[in-house]
């Protein structure tokens, strides 16, 4: 390369790291020799399984991990990066996916925390609504500056993270699974939104498990596998199967395959539950349904419409106001969550981080965290320490985890193996109810293909499965039974699945349609 070429490339280039690898104490290689740079004003994206190197290789350019070996260039310039501190300063902010706001705060607050505005010892709060504002306004983001975060929903947080990065002087955007946990129309209005940036001259960097949205967004994209970088390839000219063959190494089979189902005896039946929130809103209305032994029942609907309420009902985290819900004709309202896993009932909860791990546990605790006082791992004072390990350890081998070993903390893993974690305890309890509440959000396209096929195995081994899906693809292609919910009810019930297009399902989840009470009856509750 000549001296003019290398002079062109530095100025295209807004990131150039080169010949990064990093190599923990432990002697794991979470990157190998990768080459990854990303051009002025483009949206690129940054792909790979869960554990490929991806998160590694961004919390370099972020400044929270430094490289073993490599340089990293910014604008053209070799730069230390020894601190997220250091990171922003040369312009780089990163959105990661676990939003890292606190909820007690208003908008500004959250805003200029780190940095606030001072009239005398105090706080400048009028000062910081008015900073608020105008960058969103520059912007065309639509906040209310003076909310408290806790009150606003989950794509409007997403935008004040992307804000508080731009308002501390970001040109380089990191943003880590930003769709993971925004609406269909959410991810549209980002989208429009990252458009508007790429145009001022803003380089992003998009890292996401969601084909159809790369495809959509970005112009170039860099594909990891096994710590490497396996290339960088023009979006519009990759197929999804090329990715997906790239990503893992084989072709990952993105049509789900199951055979009809059988359904046998009720398991859960939801007979007429209501719940009326803590701001005195009714977020369900006289739900019914039921599923059976052997078959998927789906639920889709706009984030918002009484979803994840209803799961929260069924696993004892809320009260159901009105009704009655029964796993094998006992009730299980006002039973705990230890007395709700004695009735068959097991539980992928939305929120893995949250409510499916303990995060310095283990995965030995974590696995058997729901069956410590059985008798085949207690007798008596005493654990039966060789057969927990005898099992976790087949439980790690037959759920594909990539970890050391299984003394490991979880909290260290990819997400896509914390998931199978979750799943390995909650498959492996013989549950009668599964209960599976967005199960492979935020998870690399091999860990989604697992999850999916066992969830279809269980249920045809006979297993009732109650499947909770933002992912319309993933509902849709594995409910048996497919309902829709709107305004914190039933609006639309399905039992054949082939004949249910994107627009009907719009069409439903937006109010827009509704069927009648007979059928949705007669679909719903058989």
């Amino acid at each position: 390369m000549s001296a003019a070429e290398k002079t062109a490339r530095d100025v295209e280039l807004a990131v150039d790291m080169r010949g990064i690898s990093k190599v923990y104490p432990n002697g794991i290689a979470a990157n190998r020799n990768v080459d990854f740079s990303v051009r002025k004003g483009e949206i690129h994206a940054l792909i790979g399984e869960n554990g490929a190197g991806k998160s590694t290789l961004v919390k370099m350019l972020f400044g929270m991990e430094q490289p073993t070996v490599g340089d990293i260039f910014i604008n053209g310039e070799k730069t230390e990066l020894s601190s997220p501190a250091e990171a922003i300063k040369h312009g780089i902010g990163m959105v990661h996916q676990h939003l890292m706001l606190v909820p007690s705060l208003t908008v500004a607050e959250n805003m200029v925390l780190g940095m606030p505005p001072k009239k005398g010892i105090a706080i400048d709060y009028d000062e910081a609504v008015r900073m608020t504002t105008e960058i969103a306004e520059r912007y065309h983001f639509k906040i209310d500056a003076e909310k408290r975060v806790m009150d606003i929903p989950v794509g409007m947080k997403q935008k004040v993270e992307i804000l508080k990065a731009l308002l501390r002087g970001a040109r380089i955007l990191i943003l880590d699974e930003p769709t993971a946990v925004l609406t269909s129309n959410e991810t549209v209005e980002l989208f429009h939104e990252l458009h508007n940036l790429r145009d001022e001259g803003f380089t992003i960097i998009f890292i996401s498990h969601r084909l159809n949205e790369i495809k959509e967004l970005t112009e170039r994209m860099t594909i990891m596998r096994g710590g490497r970088s396996m290339g960088v390839y023009e979006t519009a000219h990759i197929s999804e199967q090329e990715i997906s063959r790239l990503m893992i190494g084989r072709d990952v089979v993105l049509q789900l395959e199951k055979d009809e189902a059988q359904p046998k005896e009720v398991v859960l039946a939801v007979n007429d539950v209501s719940h009326t929130n803590e701001w005195n809103k009714l977020v369900l209305n006289n739900v019914s349904f039921n599923v059976r032994a052997g078959e998927i029942v789906g639920i889709a609907g706009v984030e918002g419409n009484g979803q994840r309420e209803l799961v929260d009902i069924l696993f004892g985290l809320r009260e159901a106001h009105t009704g009655e819900v029964t796993v094998n004709e006992e009730s299980i309202l006002g039973l705990g969550q230890r007395e709700i896993r004695r009735k068959g009932v097991s539980l992928i909860p939305e929120d893995r981080m949250l409510y499916g791990i303990a995060a310095r546990g283990s995965i030995t605790d974590n696995i058997i965290a729901d069956r410590f006082a059985s008798k085949k791992y207690n007798s008596g004072p005493f654990f039966k320490t060789k057969k927990i390990y005898e099992d976790t350890d087949k439980l790690i081998q037959e759920y594909r985890i990539v970890a050391r070993n299984q003394t490991q903390e979880v909290e260290m893993l990819s997400g896509g193996n914390i998931q199978k974690v979750v799943v390995a305890r909650e498959f492996s309890s013989e549950p009668d109810l599964i209960i599976a509440d967005q199960p492979t959000r935020g998870i690399d396209v091999g860990a989604t293909e697992f999850i999916r096929k066992r969830l279809v195995e269980l249920s045809r081994e006979g297993a009732a499965v109650l499947l909770v899906s933002a992912d319309l693809s993933e509902v849709m292609e594995m409910s048996d039974r497919l309902l829709i919910f709107y305004g914190g009810e039933i609006a639309a019930c399905f039992d054949d699945t082939d004949t249910v297009t994107d627009e009907v399902m719009g069409e439903y989840m937006l109010g827009l349609r509704r069927q009648d009470d007979e059928k949705i009856e007669e679909a719903a509750y058989v």
